[in-house]
């Protein structure tokens, strides 16, 4: 972008658009902030309008994946079953799983049981049974955009505890959708997320957070859900992130297996739950676009 181009002129984005009617507020605003010293996201990192068509063609890939299993998972399934399905149903639409042998991940979806916060690793040996709630991970490749969500699944009749845990981590996701708004800190929105867990007397992950998608698996901008009012990188229109806040019964205590070197857990072995979705910043607020 260039605050240099003529108002009159087409705007830098190519939409045809005098600059005057397009992008010149846009611009102005970033480089105020950016001569203020606030902290903002590379320009590079930004979606245009036919970016963000072509990362909902892969959302929409994911969000049948999550479908699929949300139709036919139950007690008696292995994980290793969710992960063939989702290996599955992803190729068979022309996608590629994205977890898959990133940084060394063996499986194609991540699935976390109970005390497990994210990055289980689906087996044979771990069957779902009557009581379990489990996180299912999904993240796609498609044409080379990426698309990333999460659902968490009640198997059979779960316990009072632990289906109120799962409503809460869902409207503590929601609640975070309402304050994404543009040129504000992400922090407001992190805040918002986890005072809403805190009034039901749960806990959030600190080291774990969401994360900037569309380009890349794991982008700019890291997304605390502790995060202080008025903190953090401001939300600018084009951004797009994760909100995924990993909400314990317990403490906020985790540890990471050293046997696989990806399975998180619950310090004091309470369960996790967690919902994800990506969200597009716009003008006027955010657009979720995977679910």
């Amino acid at each position: 972008m260039s605050l240099k181009i003529g108002r009159n002129d087409p705007c830098w984005c190519g939409s045809g658009k005098k600059y005057k009617y397009c992008h010149q507020a846009f611009d102005n605003h970033y480089e105020l902030l950016r001569q203020q010293g606030a902290a903002l996201p590379q320009p590079m990192l930004l979606k245009k309008p036919e970016d963000v068509e072509k990362i909902k063609e892969a959302c929409a890939i994911n969000m049948a994946v999550l479908d699929y299993v949300a139709e036919h998972i139950a007690a008696g399934i292995s994980t290793q079953q969710i992960d063939d399905w989702v290996h599955e149903e992803t190729v068979r639409r022309g996608g590629i799983p994205a977890p898959l042998g990133y940084e060394g991940f063996p499986k194609s979806v991540c699935t976390s049981i109970n005390e497990v916060v994210c990055h289980g690793i689906p087996s044979e040996t771990e069957i779902l049974k009557e009581g379990d709630i489990v996180n299912v991970d999904v993240s796609t490749i498609y044409n080379g955009y990426f698309a990333d969500s999460s659902r968490m699944f009640c198997i059979g009749q779960v316990s009072p505890e632990k289906e109120e845990l799962v409503r809460v981590v869902k409207e503590c996701v929601e609640i975070g959708i309402q304050h994404v708004k543009p040129w504000e800190p992400i922090g407001n929105m992190g805040h918002a997320v986890h005072q809403h867990a805190k009034e039901h007397g749960y806990s959030v992950v600190r080291e774990i957070g969401g994360h900037g998608v569309g380009f890349e698996f794991h982008e700019d901008p890291w997304v605390s859900y502790t995060s202080e009012e008025g903190s953090g990188m401001i939300m600018v229109p084009g951004m797009m992130f994760t909100i995924e806040p990993m909400v314990n019964m317990g403490g906020a205590a985790i540890w990471t297996d050293e046997e696989d070197g990806w399975t998180v857990r619950t310090e004091d072995g309470l369960p996790s739950a967690q919902w994800e979705v990506t969200v597009l910043v716009t003008d006027d607020g955010c657009e979720v676009v995977c679910w």
